[in-house]
């Protein structure tokens, strides 16, 4: 299996071309490529297939000749991933297999159009940020506050006093199952300047990972919501470095690197 590792500010993936349609991908094998250890190691998966051989995007095909089939870490299908789709972009233009400029990416959560050139950065249109209100999350015995936004995915972004560096995220911070039944994103956040936060993020499926595209979006929503504002460009810093979120009255956008770093053959397969 041919296998290519890349990543977007160090929220690492790993990229599987299946150009035929026909690559199967059970939960367990999805795993073992992303075990750190045993396997490639990454925060996910990501095919790349037409968007013709993907049934439940057959209407998206006229859009986006390519569809993003992302997987988390423990197998599990998601809706959506920021930094998934800058990489997967990337991917494509370095590979002749989509020129660039602007296109679009088919989603489980829709078409995203993303522009990027032969180097550099890659934006991606978000889409329109859903607000449902505030709910809670519980870490090391402490109650925080935050929004639940829905980027595609459920997310829950706090902005707490609490320095965001000193957090212990080694396991799941606890929230509530009646607001999210299929788990959530949850983003724990500090302002550090004009129009600049600090996050951190547990991802559903995932852990802790080194950045989110998704919850950087929805932290500058959370961080905008807490200003009393709804637009403005933002700057999140993650582990992995930083990302630029630009809110506007219709849509948002997704503006950081994309780096491939390796290629190879992956050998352990189940038979």
């Amino acid at each position: 299996m041919r296998f290519v590792k890349g990543h977007g500010t160090e929220n690492d993936f790993v990229l599987l071309p299946d150009l035929e349609g026909r690559l199967d991908l059970p939960a367990a094998l999805v795993a073992r490529l992303c075990d750190r250890r045993a396997g490639i190691g990454g925060d996910g998966v990501l095919r790349v297939v037409p968007t013709k051989f993907v049934p439940e995007a057959e209407e998206q095909a006229a859009q986006a000749e390519w569809f993003m089939d992302y997987r988390n870490a423990d197998g599990s299908l998601a809706e959506m991933c920021g930094n998934g789709t800058r990489v997967f972009a990337r991917y494509l233009v370095d590979t002749g297999l989509a020129e660039a400029g602007e296109f679009g990416v088919a989603t489980r959560n829709g078409v995203k159009r993303v522009r990027l050139g032969t180097a550099g950065d890659v934006t991606v249109d978000m889409g329109s940020p859903k607000v449902f209100g505030e709910s809670r999350a519980w870490l090391n015995g402490r109650e925080y506050r935050g929004l639940h936004v829905n980027m595609g995915n459920p997310h829950l972004a706090c902005v707490i006093d609490d320095p965001v560096t000193e957090l212990d995220l080694a396991a799941q911070p606890r929230y509530d199952r009646a607001v999210y039944p299929e788990g959530v994103n949850i983003e724990l956040i500090n302002p550090v300047g004009d129009h600049a936060v600090s996050m951190r993020v547990y991802e559903r499926g995932s852990g802790e990972t080194r950045s989110c595209g998704t919850g950087a979006v929805a932290t500058a929503v959370a961080a905008a919501h807490a200003a009393g504002e709804t637009t403005g460009v933002w700057k999140v810093r993650v582990l992995g470095g930083s990302l630029k979120i630009t809110l506007d009255r219709d849509t948002s956008y997704l503006t950081g690197p994309a780096t491939l770093v390796a290629t190879g053959d992956y050998h352990d397969i189940p038979i």
